[in-house]
């Protein structure tokens, strides 16, 4: 299956200045050469630099006192916005307290358990169990590694491959990284796919991904029966589990259509397979509900994996959630072994624990996923009115996580040949106050932080129309 998705290649040379320049108090973008810094997921060749220097609700602030709407939550994550005081005090506070402490040989602390069991009675996973860690990316590492021991504590060593789909985002560690699907997430970095048993089913666009003539029933019934057919030649028995986001973020933001997972469901019953939710993105208010899973009718998920608005990304803090009986079976061979090898030394946090459990009492208190609901409907149904945009292919979303799809050709749907236009987008945005992402080579993602109103939605929607205006008047 290959995926519609230009594979370019990125210069990763960096040249290497031979003298570093003195810091003082010039604007940043004086110094385009910062080589002591590899960037993350960035052109290296073209970093085009933007000092963020501060934050302040739903807006950050460059270092000359530029101001922008974040319009992506930072990385899909700061659901309460920035500078909020309710969260420092909490981080100060235990910090005065217990700055750190590890959780290896049975070592707790009260932040730690408490995340854990509130946790634990949120999620859908039944009697769910919580391992921590500090990313999404090591939370998905965690669980091939959580599914690869049950198997083998149940007598079940062959069943051990995992199902992802194209289009997928799960990450960049070297395991995590083998779930994802994504080129530039690829190329050059030699995943170690076989090895892993790593298997590949259709993305879920309708959009991109339909045959002609063909309905959205259609679609569903044809790729879930390729996913259906492709357990059939792996073999049932050598397969552990499927993963995906229920919606997908950096890949594009796709929502699957009506019908979808209720029939991968049903496919993971038959052939005894677990489902392995990624909520990294979609969890906690962001699509509208408390988890992607009950937005996207998702309702026995085996495993969850969480992080971003977990701690509204004032603290690096990851969840990897199992099933009870899960756990239980794994209890007897850890202690064959002598211990369960498997934690970070910042596993549980005491930091990240104090302010996740904040942020959690946060949204319960301020009904901030009933809030996400109402705002997110209202930035939906403003969004849609871009549809009709010459650039716009497709405007897709739920809840307050969105993706416009850019077109070289409205009516046929054609994607330009390469990234110039939709990254100039991305830049008009920048240059008109408004921070948004370009994803998957195509579409510029929107997901605003939960606090966002509808006067703020009215300005990203503005600036975002002006922005698109502009572009579409550059290339003309």
């Amino acid at each position: 299956m290959v995926s519609f998705y230009h594979h370019y290649g990125v210069n990763i040379s960096v040249a290497v200045t031979k003298t570093i320049p003195t810091i003082d108090n010039s604007p940043f973008h004086r110094y385009p050469a910062m080589s002591s810094i590899i960037y993350p997921i960035t052109n290296l060749k073209a970093p085009r630099q933007l000092l963020i220097d501060r934050g302040e609700g739903v807006y950050v602030y460059d270092d000359e006192g530029k101001q922008y709407l974040e319009g992506v939550a930072g990385l899909w994550c700061t659901s309460l916005g920035y500078a909020n005081e309710e969260l420092i005090e909490a981080a100060q506070a235990q910090m005065r307290r217990l700055s750190f402490t590890h959780m290896f040989g049975g070592k707790i602390h009260e932040p730690g358990t408490r995340l854990a069991d509130t946790l634990s009675k949120m999620v859908p996973v039944a009697n769910a169990k919580v391992f921590f860690g500090n990313s999404g990316s090591d939370a998905n590492d965690t669980q091939i590694k959580l599914l690869r021991y049950y198997f083998n504590a149940i007598g079940k060593p062959e069943k051990r491959k995992i199902i992802t789909r194209e289009r997928a985002y799960h990450g960049v560690t070297v395991a995590a990284g083998s779930l994802t699907s994504l080129p530039a997430n690829i190329r050059y970095f030699d995943p170690p796919v076989e090895a892993l048993g790593i298997l590949r089913t259709d993305h879920p666009h309708y959009y991109r991904g339909h045959l002609p003539g063909e309905s959205e029933a259609e679609f569903v019934e044809r790729i879930c029966g390729n996913l259906e057919q492709l357990i059939l030649r792996e073999g049932a028995h050598t397969i552990a589990a499927f993963t995906a986001e229920p919606i997908t973020g950096a890949s594009g933001v796709i929502v699957p259509p009506p019908g979808y997972y209720e029939k991968v469901q049903a496919i993971l019953d038959k052939y005894d397979i677990l489902f392995w939710a990624d909520e990294v993105i979609t969890g906690f208010g962001r699509t509208g509900s408390d988890f992607g899973c009950t937005s996207m009718h998702i309702e026995r998920p085996d495993m969850m994996s969480l992080a971003k608005q977990l701690s509204s990304a004032y603290y690096p803090i990851s969840a990897a959630l199992i099933r009870g009986d899960m756990y239980e079976a794994m209890v007897e061979p850890s202690s064959e072994v002598g211990v369960f090898g498997h934690g970070y030394t910042y596993s549980g946090h005491p930091v990240g624990c104090a302010i996740a459990n904040k942020v959690l009492e946060i949204y319960r208190r301020d009904k901030l996923f009933e809030q996400a609901a109402e705002t997110g409907e209202y930035l939906q149904s403003r969004l849609a009115q871009l549809a009709g945009h010459s650039l716009i292919g497709e405007v897709r979303g739920k809840g307050l996580i969105a993706a416009l799809e850019l077109v070289a050709d409205k009516e046929s749907g054609k994607p330009f040949a390469s990234g110039e236009t939709l990254n100039r987008a991305a830049l008009r945005c920048q240059e008109n106050g408004l921070i948004v992402r370009a994803v998957a080579g195509t579409s510029l993602a929107v997901c605003p932080p939960l606090i966002i109103t509808r006067e703020q939605i009215d300005e990203l929607v503005e600036k975002l129309s002006r922005s698109l205006d502009e572009t579409l008047a550059f290339i003309g």
